[in-house]
């Protein structure tokens, strides 16, 4: 499945993560308002881990990394939420 030219990529094992944030239960538009903040902390080149539990996050995280720049790594499917992994890449 593809949104844009961010491709959804579902993960065997976890990745190592430098850091986590824990938005089970936000919905549109919490979930991407957080990652951006947390993204923001990071130093380039580090990754952040996102659980959630929104359907929506299987687009919206992918589309925005695609749309600024940052690289979406894959998503960790867990019985009950959503692991997804995302690459800093700029300061912007």
């Amino acid at each position: 499945m593809a949104i844009g030219e961010a491709e959804i990529k579902f993960l065997d094992k976890p990745l190592e993560a430098d850091t986590t944030t824990d938005i089970i239960y936000m919905m549109c538009p919490m979930h991407l308002l957080t990652l951006q903040q947390k993204i923001k902390e990071l130093k380039v080149g580090q990754v952040l881990a996102i659980l959630t539990d929104y359907d929506g996050a299987l687009e919206d995280i992918p589309a925005w990394c695609n749309k600024t720049g940052n690289e979406f790594l894959g998503i960790k499917e867990e019985p009950d939420h959503y692991k997804f992994y995302v690459k800093k890449l700029n300061d912007a």
